[in-house]
């Protein structure tokens, strides 16, 4: 059985088990426990944001890293409370959910460009060189166009190992969003998509997966959430944003890339955002699910527990804890934007929040 199999299992049992308690007529928040599944990019603050939330609630939230693409079809199946992905639904995706769902994000974030290159520190790429090398364009580190815009840099004549994601990931949709805003070819060949036909490189499973066989790997270059390469000190590069301005990721950059209208559904991409001091390849994430929360021997109980969580996500208290593990906090328009998509959750037709 493969792990995605074996995670999808696990959520299943633990979300029947919840179902049980419930049923048994116990409202204590220690008996409840939430299930989700999805996005490994915001796992770090997941993990350390669930764990808050049990601290002062005593709700036990369960999310399995499998990759975003998994944690829609663990929604999709009705096996989970909700999904964790980097890309939203698309109005196709959307209608072919057994309900109707909705997105409420939670932090902002940043794909980070990766690379081991001991001898090399600040290294500058731009969206076309990124392009070229997963195309198979670019295959050394003293290829021309790279040292045109790194000669503060001894660059090394070895080859460039460009490892990518192998599972449906909402990483890959937004790294490949940025390159097909920035690259004609790839806009054209290869396209966005959260699992793609790679014409060069290595894959991994997972941000973890990429982030260690960078490590691992000399040469190699590789895309994965901020937070991975922070912990372990992987050098990042500075990329050049639509200014023309090298940037590097922070909590300033990332937020730098949000201010800009959003849409009442908070469905939107931010790559390649126009303000001079945006990082590049910013993101937000979302927690998806079902507008109407009676299915699959769900409980008020566990409904209600479930949009309560989401409204402290919201918070102060939740969005101070995205910096402490390298995200961003959301913008105030973002925040109030979700906070009314949950005031229309509902159960078995009536509002959850009141």
């Amino acid at each position: 059985m493969n792990k995605l199999l074996i995670v999808i299992l696990v959520l299943a049992l633990a979300a029947c088990g919840n179902s049980k308690k419930n049923k048994a007529g116990s409202t204590n928040a220690e008996d409840i426990t939430l299930t989700g599944a999805g996005a490994t990019f915001p796992l770090p603050y997941y993990n350390l944001a669930f764990k808050t939330y049990k601290d002062s609630t005593g709700v036990t939230v369960t999310y399995g890293g499998i990759g975003s693409g998994g944690g829609i079809r663990s929604l999709k199946d009705r096996i989970v409370d909700f999904a964790g992905s980097d890309a939203f639904l698309s109005d196709k995706e959307i209608s072919e959910m057994p309900s109707q769902t909705i997105h409420i994000p939670t932090c902002l974030g940043a794909v980070v460009l990766a690379y081991n290159l001991p001898e090399v520190k600040d290294l500058k790429l731009t969206g076309e060189i990124i392009a070229d090398i997963y195309l198979g364009k670019i295959t050394n580190w003293k290829d021309p166009r790279i040292k045109a815009i790194n000669t503060h840099a001894s660059l090394p004549d070895k080859p460039i190992h460009a490892v990518y994601r192998s599972d449906g990931s909402g990483t890959t949709y937004v790294f490949s969003d940025y390159l097909s805003k920035v690259n004609e070819t790839w806009a054209t060949q290869i396209g966005t998509g959260k699992a793609l036909k790679w014409p060069a490189g290595i894959a991994a499973k997972g941000n973890p997966g990429v982030a260690g066989t960078i490590s691992q790997t000399e040469g190699a270059i590789g895309y994965i959430g901020s937070e991975y390469a922070f912990a372990l000190k992987i050098p990042v590069a500075l990329l050049q944003n639509q200014a023309g301005n090298y940037i590097t990721p922070s909590t300033e950059s990332i937020s730098a890339a949000a201010s800009t209208e959003l849409p009442a559904d908070t469905r939107t991409m931010i790559t390649n955002s126009p303000a001079a001091d945006a990082y590049p390849i910013s993101c937000f994430t979302w927690i998806i699910l079902y507008k109407e929360q009676a299915y699959n021997n769900h409980t008020l109980q566990q409904a209600e527990a479930n949009i309560k969580l989401l409204h402290w996500m919201l918070s102060d208290a939740a969005q101070q804890l995205t910096t402490k593990v390298h995200y961003s906090p959301l913008p105030q328009t973002a925040k109030e934007n979700a906070k009314l998509l949950l005031q229309s959750v509902t159960f078995n037709g009536g509002p959850l929040l009141k």
